[in-house]
């Protein structure tokens, strides 16, 4: 294809305005309810630019790239704000190209006179610069970023995962979103990889304050396992398809999101990885931007409990005040007389820990103890779909966590670490009462007493740890793992996959574990000890006996059923040397 021809086709879109706007929209991955909209820009007419990237890429070809932004822009302010139906403080995703943000002409284009023809303010706009872009000059970029963080503008890192340079490109503009690559989303129900490294990105959100966007998300099992993850937000054709109009999302949708969650937080009961901390959140004194210096130097002379202020504007957090850094910086002769008129934005910190109102509590504590020593003790603020929805002090969050440790720790198993026999009931009970899916499986490990009369109770403890985390390792985070005690084990699924689970931990454990042998047993293939008469005798090597059932096939009305059946099972195994898996 020529470039003249090119160029008569860029210019014709350009001209005639071949530009429509459809809106995907982003929701939260714990209740369902809506985030915001993706504006994406499509090709309405005949052409033979079919894509969007096609149309971008044949634009900047023609150096009419910044003719292309202007008019996509233009097209996703009027249809979101001015023909279409939306949900009150809508917020908006719209796509940049980095290397035009910081055109004189952008910035023009993106003045709160202009946003205020639409009826919307900056809090509702969320700049989506993609990492596939290459930025030419990052410290021109770096300041064109905090110029508009600054005028409360919303900025989201696109296609995290899709180039090489991602994590220094959220190092160097600290965004408040990261949308993850399709890519990365696509069968992570299956991909271990992708798993991995979605949940190392989750980590990072976490320490950093930033919210996870997962994109693409196609099938109920990836957004499940997203859940199970932690993901704060999603969207995709599975939630639903991009469209011309605001749409709902649908019932069916949202009803499948909050099954998900509800097995998500009852799997181990009240832990401290399920507990939000919305639970703890208290609805505390804020105050406006043009609150002066001296009105503020008021409320905490009359309110001597009150430790720290919200200033808030249109229900987003513009900054904190700590009580304690602001009577030292009011402190001194002048102090106080050289800031009491002036309004409370020049003293207030925008460097606060703000947390999603569903981030569960573990994590809100380990990010919080991670900052600097002068405000390690300093109030979290609470959000919900980025508004203000209160604050949490440490002194509560450390009391909660501490309480629910406690609890569990007298229910979770010392060895392993794993929930010990009543949680195990508990969790068999529901299992039993649901009409959802469950398979139980039940582990032992063949010879683990010849293994300990030789080897002794120390290494035995460290097999143990090692089938443990064997486990662990096979078995998704959104399934259920107990330590009954000794070397029997009891994994609990939601689905009826057993064989894929048994056959991953058998080969795993069973060739880990010879590393606790000498050369010479392996050769072997033996050990010699005392049986449980007395007598000297020769005991293979450990191996790993599993069997399971579930309801699939067969109805259990109590746990001693599914006791009786198991122990029925193992025996059955027993009889065979060597490890055996006996799936019903």
């Amino acid at each position: 294809m020529t470039n003249n021809r090119i160029e008569e086709e860029i210019s014709k879109i350009l001209d005639n305005k071949q530009i429509k706007t459809v809106f995907q929209p982003i929701i939260s991955l714990r209740d369902g309810s809506l985030l915001g909209y993706e504006a994406l820009s499509r090709v309405k007419g005949d052409s033979f630019i079919k894509s969007p990237d096609e149309l971008f890429f044949y634009a900047g070809m023609c150096n009419r790239l910044w003719d292309l932004e202007l008019l996509c822009r233009t097209k996703s302010l009027e249809s979101a704000f001015l023909n279409n139906e939306h949900p009150m403080n809508t917020k908006l995703f719209v796509n940049v190209n980095p290397n035009i943000m910081h055109d004189v002409k952008f910035r023009q284009g993106f003045t709160k006179e202009y946003l205020s023809q639409y009826g919307i303010t900056p809090e509702n706009i969320i700049f989506e610069i993609t990492e596939r872009n290459a930025v030419n000059d990052m410290n021109s970029f770096k300041s064109t970023v905090n110029h508009y963080k600054e005028q409360t503008y919303k900025i989201a890192i696109d296609d995290a995962g899709a180039g090489y340079s991602g994590l220094n490109l959220i190092s160097d503009i600290k965004p408040h979103y990261i949308k993850l690559d399709m890519n990365l989303i696509r069968n992570i129900n299956e991909d271990s990889i992708k798993f991995a490294l979605v949940k190392s990105m989750i980590e990072l959100s976490h320490m950093a304050n930033i919210h996870l966007i997962a994109e693409g998300i196609e099938t109920r099992e990836e957004m499940a396992t997203l859940i199970n993850l932690g993901v704060h937000y999603g969207q995709g054709y599975f939630i639903q398809k991009p469209a011309e109009e605001m749409i709902s999302i649908s019932s069916e949708v949202i009803e499948i999101l909050k099954d998900v969650n509800r097995k998500k937080n009852h799997t181990f009961g009240n832990q401290v990885n399920s507990i939000y901390i919305e639970n703890l959140t208290t609805d505390a004194y804020t105050i406006s931007p043009s609150t002066s210096v001296e009105q503020v130097f008021e409320i905490f002379k009359k309110n001597p409990s009150i430790l720290g202020l919200c200033i808030v504007k249109n229900n987003t957090v513009m900054g904190t005040i700590c009580k304690a850094r602001f009577t030292l910086m009011l402190s001194g002769q002048y102090g106080f007389s050289l800031y009491q008129k002036k309004p409370i934005t020049d003293l207030m910190e925008t460097d606060f820990l703000a947390v999603d109102s569903q981030t569960p509590i573990s994590a809100v504590s380990h990010i919080a103890m991670s900052r600097p020593a002068d405000k390690l003790y300093d109030f979290i603020v609470v959000t919900k779909n980025s508004e203000y929805r209160g604050t949490v002090t440490i002194k509560d969050l450390l009391q909660k966590t501490t309480e629910i440790e406690v609890v569990n720790a007298k229910h979770q198993n010392p060895l392993s670490g794993l929930p010990g026999n009543l949680i195990i009931e508990q969790k068999i009970n529901k299992c039993i009462h649901s009409d959802d899916k469950y398979s139980i499986l039940y582990l032992d490990i063949d010879n683990f007493k010849a293994y300990n009369d030789v080897y002794g109770f120390e290494n035995g403890d460290l097999v143990i740890k090692l089938l443990s985390s064997t486990i662990m390792k096979n078995v998704s985070g959104s399934q259920f793992t107990g330590h009954i005690g000794g070397d029997d084990f009891v994994i609990i699924l939601d689905n009826y996959d057993m064989e894929p689970v048994c056959k991953a931990v058998t080969e795993d454990f069973e060739r880990d574990v010879l590393k606790y042998y000498t050369e010479n047993d392996i050769k072997n293939g033996f050990i010699i000890t005392q049986n449980r008469h007395g007598q000297t005798e020769k005991f293979p090597l450990i191996s790993l006996t599993i069997v399971g059932i579930s309801n699939k096939n067969n109805t259990y009305t109590d746990q001693y059923q599914i006791s009786e059946q198991l122990a029925y099972l193992k025996k059955q195994c027993k009889q065979h040397k060597g490890g055996c898996q006996y799936l019903l």
